[in-house]
């Protein structure tokens, strides 16, 4: 959130996420596709199965509390400038204001977020799909 300079979603694409928030979109990912595996991996060999559920659960782990911190900074950038009081008594919205509020939209309509959304979908989907066919048709 720091990392970004964003005014308006209109100028996203000079920002420079951060390589960190990259990071930690990367291990989410794998740790999507890691847990979606499992039943798959199973069937194959059971410690492949558990090793999926191990990288699965660690990435969780680590991603979400990556994404907690991220949440919590935000939401204390909010509270600090007490924007929620200003935006619904009608307040004074500062330069400031106004620039945590770009910020804000921009991060909310991240690309990375919605990657992360279509690759769980796809993902499950595909796991579903194989693990009804290993348990039940094969």
């Amino acid at each position: 959130m720091n990392n970004q300079k964003c005014i308006n979603c209109a100028e996203y694409k000079k920002c420079k996420e951060s390589s960190l928030s990259w990071v930690f979109f990367i291990i989410g990912l794998i740790a999507t596709i890691a847990i979606r595996a499992v039943m798959v991996l199973v069937h194959i060999d059971p410690v492949y199965g558990q090793i999926a559920w191990y990288v699965g659960i660690s990435g969780f782990l680590i991603f979400f509390v990556y994404k907690f911190k991220v949440e919590h900074a935000r939401s204390q950038l909010i509270k600090k400038s007490n924007l929620v009081h200003k935006i619904s008594e009608g307040g004074v919205i500062e330069k400031g204001d106004r620039e945590l509020i770009g910020s804000l939209l921009c991060a909310l309509s991240s690309s990375k977020d919605k990657i992360n959304y279509l690759v769980i979908f796809i993902s499950s989907a595909v796991a579903i799909t194989i693990a009804i066919y290993l348990d039940f048709l094969r």
